[in-house]
C-alpha cells in the first residue's frame, strides 16, 4: 500500500512527523519560512521546498508523487486570520487587509489541479464561520470528494493541552472520518505526564545538555509576580502592589489566565507562538519560578524529546523557534490523521 503525501504550509514538520509515524510516506513539505528548513529536513524523511502555495506551477506538486501511489494532499493554512487569540478586537472578521485569508483558495486550486485521492486540512475552529471554508467544502464536493470535518478536542487523543482544532478529511474512494477518541476525561494525560521529568532550571537559564530547555528571563517585578502565583490561580491572588495597570481596568479584569501558572494535575494551556513569555497567558511553570521553556512547549505540542529545531553551531533565535512550535500541528494529531487515512484505505479492500 503505497501512500504519498505532500504537506503544504508544513512549518517545522509537526504534521509530517505525525503522518510518518502512522506509516505514510511524506515526499515533500512546502512553506515560505526559511527558518523551518533545518527542523523539517533534520527530523523528517522529506524534502523542504521554500515556496508559497500561491507561486506553484500547475504541475509542480504532481511531480512529487510516485507512479501508482495513492495521492494525499495535506495542508494547514496559517490560522492567525481566523484565530480568536489574535483577533480579540474584530472577532476574526475579514478586514480585507490580511492576504493569508486567500491561502485556502490557493489550497483549493491545487486540489483541483492535483486531483489527489485524499485531502486533509487542519485549522482553528473559528474557520467554520467564514465564507472561505464554505467555498472550500463546495469545491471539494464539486470535485467528487466525500467530505468529513469536525472540531477535535486534542486531549481526546492523548494530547496534554486544551487545544481544539478543526480537522477535515476528504476522499475520492468513499466516506472517511477520524478514528474514534483514544482517551476519555477520566484518562486524559496531564502536564505532569509530559514534562515533570525535565531537569529544573531558573528564569534566564539554559540547561547545558539541551539548548532548547531554556527559560526566558524575568524582570524583578515579574519574578515577584510568579512567586505570588498559585498553580491554576490568577493574578487576583497577588497583593495589590504587584497588579499591572491593565488588571485594574474593567477591560482587563476578565483576562485571568494572563500571568498564570499551569497545574501539574491538569491539562496545559493551548500552546501559542508566545508561550515562553510569563505575561502572555497561562504559561508559568507549575512550581519553578519561570515560564515554560522551548523544549517543554515542544513536548506539550507532542514533539519527541529529541526533535531538533535549530543548528547547533548557530545561536538559537527564541522567537523563531517559539513561532515554529506554536504554529505547528501537534505531532500526535498528525499521527491520528495518518492512522485514519490508513484505516480508510485498508477498509476499501475488505
Amino acid at each position: 500500500m503505497l501512500i504519498n503525501v505532500v504537506d503544504l504550509f508544513c512549518g517545522a514538520g509537526g504534521l509530517t512527523y505525525g503522518l510518518q509515524k502512522s506509516g505514510l510516506k511524506v515526499i515533500a513539505g512546502y512553506d515560505i519560512d526559511p527558518a523551518c528548513r533545518y527542523a523539517y529536513e533534520k527530523n523528517n524523511r522529506a524534502l523542504f521546498v521554500q515556496k508559497s502555495v500561491t507561486d506553484l506551477a500547475d504541475d509542480e506538486l504532481l511531480r512529487h508523487y510516485e507512479v501508482g501511489a495513492i495521492k494525499v494532499l495535506a495542508g494547514c493554512a496559517p490560522c492567525q486570520p481566523f484565530s480568536s487569540y489574535t483577533n480579540a478586537g474584530n472577532k476574526g472578521k475579514d478586514n480585507g487587509n490580511d492576504q493569508r485569508w486567500a491561502l485556502l483558495y490557493s489550497f483549493a486550486k491545487q486540489i483541483s489541479i492535483v486531483n489527489p485521492d485524499i485531502v486533509t486540512m487542519e485549522n482553528v475552529p473559528r474557520l467554520l464561520g467564514h465564507q472561505v471554508f464554505t467555498d472550500f467544502i463546495e469545491n471539494l464536493k464539486k470535485n467528487n470528494y466525500h467530505v468529513w470535518f469536525s472540531t477535535v478536542y486534542c486531549p481526546d487523543y492523548g494530547m496534554v493541552q486544551t487545544r481544539s482544532r478543526l480537522v477535515l478529511l476528504a476522499s475520492k474512494f468513499g466516506p472517511i472520518s477520524l478514528i474514534p477518541p483514544t482517551h476519555t476525561r477520566k484518562s486524559y494525560r496531564t502536564l505532569k505526564d509530559a514534562i515533570a521529568k525535565l531537569p529544573p532550571i531558573s528564569a534566564g537559564q539554559v540547561h547545558p545538555a539541551d539548548p532548547m530547555h531554556r527559560a526566558s528571563s524575568l524582570s524583578e517585578l515579574n519574578l515577584k509576580r510568579i512567586k505570588a502565583s498559585k498553580p491554576g490561580g490568577t493574578w487576583k491572588d497577588w497583593p495589590a502592589e504587584l497588579l499591572a495597570e491593565c488588571h485594574k481596568k474593567d477591560s482587563g479584569s476578565s483576562y485571568t489566565a494572563v500571568y498564570g501558572r499551569m497545574s501539574w494535575d491538569k491539562l496545559a494551556s493551548t500552546i501559542t507562538t508566545q508561550c515562553t513569555g510569563f505575561g502572555n497567558g497561562r504559561f508559568g511553570h507549575p512550581e519553578q519560578d519561570r515560564a515554560i521553556t522551548l523544549r517543554e512547549a515542544a513536548i506539550i505540542q507532542s514533539f519527541p524529546l529529541n526533535y531538533d529545531f535549530w543548528p547547533k553551531d548557530i545561536a538559537i533565535e527564541n522567537k523563531s523557534v517559539a513561532r515554529m512550535i506554536g504554529n505547528a500541528v501537534p505531532v500526535r494529531l498528525g499521527e491520528v490523521v495518518g492512522k485514519s487515512i490508513r484505516l480508510h484505505i485498508t477498509n476499501l479492500s475488505k
